[in-house]
C-alpha cells in the first residue's frame, strides 16, 4: 500500500513539474506583463 502511495505522489510531482516547465519555458521572467497585447497574425479572421 506504501509503494502505491509514493508511486502516486511522483507521479504527481511529475505532472506538476512538466505543467511548470510548459507554462513558463522560454519567458525571462514569468509571465508576460497585462499591458503587452499577443501579437495577431496575418491568417487570424476577425469573428
Amino acid at each position: 500500500m506504501g509503494l502505491i502511495l509514493i508511486e502516486a505522489l511522483g507521479a504527481g510531482v511529475l505532472l506538476v513539474l512538466i505543467v511548470w516547465w510548459t507554462m513558463f519555458s522560454g519567458r525571462v521572467k514569468g509571465e508576460l506583463p497585462a499591458t503587452q497585447a499577443p501579437e495577431k497574425r496575418p491568417n487570424d479572421r476577425d469573428t
